[in-house]
């Protein structure tokens, strides 16, 4: 069917839509719903232009959206419907706030002359998502359609990187225009430099430091800034670790790079980060997990002396008050670095020594267990490519994935700081259609996975071909381990029933397969990776086996002792 066009101008879902073309956007991510229909028209006249990929829930949604974002560094775009939409979306906004990830939801909404009667699936968006967004607004106007786009792109790529939320009337969508309204201008990021006087101060206290450590980390990273990030470290002789689920920041196979700190940080790298007495932080805000609690890095006056470069002022300061804050750009400041020259020849033993607890932490003890999943991961190391992109969500069994996968490519990670169960399942089909000719593979735990597992639909629809890794250990095994710690001998709302995993693959059209001892592994992966769909490996692993360093037998003898 021909689109009519109307001589009185075009719609404002139309205008939308064109406001996104000057943007560059070429994929959103939705599920759809009747409260933004003229965009859904819109769409699909600029469907040669822009992929419109359907979810199967909005948390799912938003969460690509979180992945593109995290791949790309422009905004990714998500377009969810009113009221349940909304609030469905809002863990993906909330993991693109934690994390510094430019997106924009867009979020229909009821018509502007039933406002405030709490219509159907109404909500005030502007205050819903005002402490879950760098900015959240509403459209009144259509002819300020371009005005809002624009001015959202800008915002979430502007200093600290986020998510931005804009709410779209009925009425609004509905409305006529003039087709002589300009769609906008694309919105470009202007990064800001570090001051030349900070630099020399800079330069001077890592000069000064005989056990400079680095910490990496937060939004705004490309695979050119972590390159200069080692440049500068090999310059001065600084350690590089990096902060919570920011190991591809830097290549890990530098002989710099000693490690993660993460939820468990390895406690050789803990007592490393003890002893450093100068920690230039870069990038990242030191957040609660990063260090552990505020505990390895105590708030507000870090034990070594401090410096901290990051892109917001407004962060600096807020937590810990160093002795040297550049407020900056991660990318111009990494630049900057890279120029620099060192005054002094250092003294390397001690980098070599974090270096060598770091490779030792590589190598997993030998398990008496059926199925073990360092040796898993050990297998998938030597079977996929160094640039294969691994995502996971949250969960214990996480912590093999950190440990034991060495990150050598910026973007090969997507994994959320916020901690959010769910995520891997959608990050994975969001990154195997954004880098089509890559290896993907998602982790999961049981538990995480069927948070979102619904989209294993989509990547079967999209014909998006990567690996899933379901860990199950019938219980949500992060709470049980907090469970046993403080509650010992009072297990209870823990443990799980779960389905034949690999059957549920099967019944999306993917290939499922179930594993239960480790010599049956590598064949199934070879399996999987030869099968002409995405592939699911269900791990059927020891309850017992809590986490990477101890297990739950371990945790009750200490009690009972």
């Amino acid at each position: 069917m021909t689109k009519t066009t109307n001589p009185l101008g075009i719609r404002g879902g139309d205008l939308l839509v064109s406001s996104l073309k000057a943007q560059k956007v070429d994929r959103v991510f939705c599920v759809p719903g009747e409260s933004y229909l003229p965009v859904l028209d819109a769409l699909y006249d600029a469907r040669e232009e822009i992929e419109l990929v359907v979810c199967r829930q909005e948390g799912g949604a938003a969460n690509m959206a979180d992945a593109y974002g995290k791949l790309t560094g422009r905004p990714g775009v998500c377009f969810v419907t009113r009221g349940p939409g909304a609030t469905n979306a809002s863990i993906g906004v909330h993991t693109a706030f934690q994390d510094s990830t430019p997106m924009v939801l867009f979020v229909g909404q009821v018509g502007s002359e039933i406002k405030d009667r709490e219509g159907f699936q109404e909500v005030d968006f502007r205050a819903m998502f005002a402490p879950l967004a760098k900015w959240s607004a509403e459209i009144s106007d259509a002819r300020r359609i371009p005005e809002y786009v624009h001015r959202a792109f800008q915002t979430a790529m502007a200093g600290r990187p986020g998510p931005v939320v804009l709410a779209l009337p009925e009425d609004v969508l509905s409305a006529l225009v003039p087709e002589t309204v300009d769609p906008g201008r694309m919105a470009v990021p202007v990064p800001s430099a570090p001051p030349a006087d900070a630099l020399t101060d800079l330069a001077g206290m890592v000069e000064a430091a005989s056990k400079p450590l680095m910490i990496v980390g937060g939004g705004g990273w490309s695979q050119e800034t972590g390159r200069s990030v080692e440049a500068f470290a090999e310059e001065f002789g600084v350690a590089i670790a990096s902060s919570l689920r920011c190991q591809d920041y830097v290549a890990n196979s530098h002989p710099n790079y000693v490690g993660h700190l993460s939820i468990g940080t390895d406690p050789k790298l803990a007592a490393h980060v003890r002893e450093a007495d100068l920690l230039l932080v870069f990038g990242s805000r030191l957040g609660e997990m990063t260090t552990a609690g505020y505990s390895l890095i105590e708030a507000p006056h870090a034990g070594a002396r401090l410096i901290h470069v990051y892109p917001d002022p407004e962060e600096l300061g807020r937590v810990y008050q160093a002795d040297l804050m550049i407020n900056a750009a991660t990318s111009e400041a990494a630049k900057s670095l890279s120029h620099l020259q060192c005054g002094k020849v250092r003294d390397t033993g001690w980098i070599e020594a974090c270096r060598a607890d770091y490779e030792a932490s590589l190598q997993a003890v030998k398990s008496d267990r059926a199925l073990d999943m360092a040796e898993v991961i050990a297998t998938m190391r030597k079977r996929l490519p160094v640039d294969t992109i691994i995502a996971s969500g949250a969960g214990n069994y996480t912590g093999w994935v950190h440990n034991y996968w060495p990150f050598e490519t910026y973007r090969s990670q997507l994994a959320p700081t916020s901690g959010a169960m769910g995520y891997g399942v959608p990050a994975a089909v969001a990154a195997k259609l954004t880098f089509p000719e890559r290896e993907v593979v998602a982790f999961a735990g049981d538990g995480c996975f069927l948070m979102n597992g619904q989209e294993l639909a989509t990547a079967a629809q999209y014909n998006a071909k990567l690996l899933f890794i379901v860990v199950n250990n019938g219980m949500y095994g992060t709470i049980r381990m907090h469970q046993e710690r403080d509650f010992p001998s009072r297990v209870f709302g823990t443990d799980l029933v779960n389905p034949d995993f690999a059957a549920l693959a099967r019944a999306y059209g993917l290939h499922g397969e179930c594993v239960e001892r480790g010599e049956e592994f590598e064949a199934a992966l070879e399996r999987a990776l030869g099968a002409e769909t995405s592939a699911l490996i269900e791990l059927r692993v020891d309850p017992d086996v809590i986490s990477v360093r101890t297990t739950l037998t371990a945790m009750r003898a200490k009690h009972s002792a």
